[in-house]
């Protein structure tokens, strides 16, 4: 048989000349942005790219659109992309995995912080974002648009949606700031130029910024918090704790932590403790678990003092016998900095307490030490005696918990930057000198979020 001519091979060949099934199976492999090159390659293509099912995969993979959604819109599946894409298009790389952290975090306040939700504010439009680009002379970066596309920040209220901590005579709560009220905390002074605020805490005045801008030593789109260099002839000289690389991974990740449980509720309210699921010690019928939190507004590098707070919950097992019951006399610390310096504390009680112990009650209280290292850890053992004998004493292990700053760096007023040895405490050789305080943990925490 003599071969086809090449025309003739390549006529056959032509998607053109495939079945419509085969053809729209192949069609649905595409991604959206091929699907509408389609459309313009002929007339045949042009009608089957508009086949409805084939942007149902699209809808939901980038705008997150149910069924119930599409009922309730009473519209097309590509209607509904391109009335979408239309408004929000610019956002199509960020939009799901922020709605999705913002309405992660709705479901979760709804259960857990009700009143938070009344704080949030409603969506933001185009051209508020765009005004504020024209007021500030800075380009925002999408992720942020898109997020505020979303929600527009909240309330100045207390809570703040970023976060509390509260020692005896300490509290803070971040408020996730709104556009309006961040621009006008956008900062053109030496030390943060070009640095636009994200949070603030009407009590401590505390912010997270993020650059927007290269300059002063600064990643573009770097968050952080600042805290002055005290050492520095320059009062415009700051250090900047690293809190994120960019506004998508420091949102969703903190999301992350609150939805699933790696920050604990108390007084309905997000405490922004981290738990180490390793830092667990059971002793007979008591086991005793550690958070820890880093406090950058008590911190400073130069001269350097980090300051730590931790969360201890005791608990007795819940079968142990009525006569496990037990009290607390006192309690030996074992702090070592990263120098490798010991200090040993003891005394009785925690927190001018004695607590008692029964078969399924938990304890729990707040405490607060400093390091002139970057890092350190403690570990040590609470000293009981049971009630029924009262002669019986027994200790019960506190796990090693370690306490590190988050990384950061060293700005200086003429523009550049310095990214500080995280094990190094510059020239400082002197002993670590330490004070541990103990307060007892805020009333009505809930024990089982912990």
């Amino acid at each position: 048989m003599a071969a086809r001519p090449d025309t003739e091979l390549s006529s056959a060949l032509s998607l053109e000349q495939l079945p419509t099934d085969p053809l729209l199976l192949i069609l649905s492999f595409l991604d959206y942005r091929d699907l509408v090159s389609c459309c313009y390659l002929s007339q045949r293509l042009n009608q089957l790219s508009s086949h409805d099912p084939l942007w149902k995969r699209h809808c939901k993979k980038y705008w997150l659109i149910s069924e119930e959604e599409k009922i309730r819109r009473n519209q097309s599946w590509k209607a509904i992309f391109t009335s979408i894409y239309s408004d929000l298009g610019r956002y199509i790389q960020y939009y799901a995995t922020l709605k999705k952290a913002w309405d992660d975090l709705e479901n979760y306040l709804g259960q857990w912080c009700p009143r938070m939700i009344s704080s949030l504010k409603e969506s933001a439009r185009e051209e508020d974002l765009d005004a504020v680009e024209a007021q500030i002379h800075c380009k925002l970066p999408d992720d942020y648009r898109c997020s505020f596309r979303i929600h527009n920040g909240q309330k100045l209220v207390v809570p703040g949606l970023m976060g509390s901590m509260a020692l005896s005579n300490h509290y803070r709560s971040e408020d996730l700031l709104d556009i309006d009220t961040a621009a006008g905390g956008f900062q053109q002074r030496l030390g943060l130029k070009q640095c636009l605020p994200l949070t603030f805490c009407i009590h401590t005045g505390l912010s997270q910024y993020m650059a927007l801008e290269s300059v002063e030593g600064r990643n573009k789109y770097e968050i952080f918090y600042q805290c002055p260099d005290q050492t520095a002839r320059k009062p415009s000289a700051i250090v900047m704790f690293i809190t994120g690389t960019s506004y998508l991974e420091w949102f969703t990740s903190y999301v992350n932590e609150v939805v699933t449980g790696g920050y604990p509720i108390i007084r309905d309210q997000i405490f922004r403790y981290v738990h180490d699921k390793k830092c667990v010690a059971t002793t007979e019928d008591i086991t005793v678990s550690v958070s820890t939190s880093f406090l950058p507004e008590l911190s400073s590098v130069h001269p350097p003092h980090y300051f730590f707070t931790y969360r201890i919950r005791i608990e007795m097992s819940k079968d142990a016998l009525p006569e496990k019951t037990c009290q607390l006399d006192s309690r030996y610390w074992r702090i070592t900095n990263a120098k490798g310096d010991v200090d040993e504390v003891q005394g009785p009680g925690v927190v001018g307490e004695f607590p008692i112990i029964g078969p399924g009650k938990v304890y729990e209280y707040t405490s607060c030490t400093t390091f002139s290292t970057t890092s350190g850890y403690m570990e040590g053992y609470y000293t009981f005696h049971c009630l029924c004998y009262k002669e019986r004493f027994f200790n019960v292990t506190i796990p090693r918990f370690h306490m590190v700053c988050p990384a950061f760096k060293a700005t200086n007023p003429n523009g550049s930057a310095v990214d500080e040895d995280q094990d190094s405490t510059g020239n400082d050789d002197s002993r670590d000198r330490r004070r541990v305080l103990d307060f007892p943990a805020p009333s009505g925490c809930c024990s089982c979020h912990t």
